[in-house]
């Protein structure tokens, strides 16, 4: 059968089509409210935004996503886990001052922000998956317990998978900080010589100092553990990410993951997608990039492979803006994920079809 992905457009002209109204509308047609019951443990899986970073979802998407949580009775929570670089996610402490300054709290969000995998990133449960790049995955504690998980992500470029959706603030997202050392093992960086200018950038963000600034960052292949974020932060794009097996293989590791998430909850785990300010990079550097594509609008859908295969085709059938980082596939149609990074993203679908998290084929319903 194929999957259904319901989707909502920006525009609004009441308060009935305003974007709270559209979430719980868009959660009710797609089964997510449905799948909560009383009592329900329900964990609200966003990205709480590193400080600089200014297009993070806004604390009032949440808010309406816990209300209908609330309304059927369920107890939810927000939550993340730490990042491996360093910077306002690393632990419990500043992720949770992180959040609470971005507007996660009360009273805008009637629930609290639990981090994933504890004050450091040692909160974790291995979870058999018996897969092609893992037999266990290390999933962040709160989200191995909770009794139900709804994903709702930023849809982004990621400069490692070439975008992140559903999938990605799953399998990544949820990881502990030794999952999201695995599936990054294979990402090796090195630095353009004629575009690298020794800013330093890259250097300061490596969790693990295996950068050296000389006449351009150097690499210590014995200390690089592969996270990638030099590959994010480098302001002048000198980062390059090493073999493109490499990020097909992390596409792969991350779908993995994600089986790993939702084993035992399949049926009690949704996903929404907010097709806005669609920056190259991730929500995870201190800054945010112009859209390179207008605002299209907000998807759900019980099926995360369905949803992001929806995701991309929505933006690449949009024009390409003027004065953002695409440069080139510009028209409607053409690919500006693979135009922006170079990344085959298809990887993620496939494998993720592949081992029965979903299936590609879908049909749109517009709400």
């Amino acid at each position: 059968m194929v999957a259904e992905v319901y989707f909502a457009d920006m525009r609004a002209t009441r308060k009935s089509r305003n974007a709270p109204s559209k979430i719980a509308k868009l959660m009710r047609r797609a089964g997510i409210e449905a799948m909560i019951e009383k009592e329900d443990v329900v964990a609200i899986k966003t990205h709480l935004g590193e400080p600089g970073n200014t297009t993070f979802l806004r604390p009032q998407f949440l808010a309406k996503v816990v209300d209908v949580v609330d309304r059927k009775k369920g107890m939810p929570f927000l939550s993340d886990s730490n990042t491996l670089y360093r910077g306002g996610r690393s632990n419990a402490v500043d992720h949770i001052r992180t959040a609470v300054s971005h507007g996660f709290t009360y009273p805008v969000i009637n629930a609290p922000v639990i981090i994933g995998d504890g004050l450091k990133g040692k909160d974790e449960v291995r979870v058999d998956v018996g897969l092609k790049h893992f037999s266990k995955v290390r999933v962040s504690s709160a989200a191995f317990y909770a009794d139900s998980i709804i994903g709702v992500a930023h849809f982004k470029g990621h400069q490692l998978t070439g975008f992140g959706g559903a999938i990605k603030n799953i399998g990544m997202g949820f990881a502990s900080r030794k999952g999201k050392l695995e599936m990054h093992a294979e990402v090796r960086p090195s630095a353009k010589e004629d575009e690298c200018r020794a800013c330093g950038q890259c250097a300061r963000f490596c969790p693990v100092g295996a950068i050296e600034i000389r006449k351009i960052a150097e690499i210590d292949r014995s200390k690089c553990i592969g996270c990638g974020e030099c590959v994010t932060t480098c302001p002048y794009e000198a980062m390059e990410p090493g073999e493109m097996s490499s990020n097909e293989t992390l596409q792969e590791k991350i779908v993995e993951y994600c089986a790993g998430i939702l084993k035992g909850k399949e049926d009690k785990c949704g996903f929404i997608n907010f097709l806005v300010e669609f920056t190259p990079h991730c929500d995870c550097p201190p800054w945010s990039d112009a859209s390179i594509v207008p605002d299209v609008g907000i998807l759900a859908s019980r099926d995360m492979i369905a949803l992001d295969q929806a995701s991309v085709d929505l933006i690449n059938q949009q024009r390409g803006l003027e004065m953002s980082r695409l440069k080139k596939a510009k028209e409607p149609g053409e690919d500006k994920i693979r135009a922006l990074t170079g990344v085959n993203w298809e990887v993620q679908l496939e494998y993720g079809e592949e081992i029965g998290l979903g299936e590609r084929s879908y049909r749109l319903i517009k709400i």
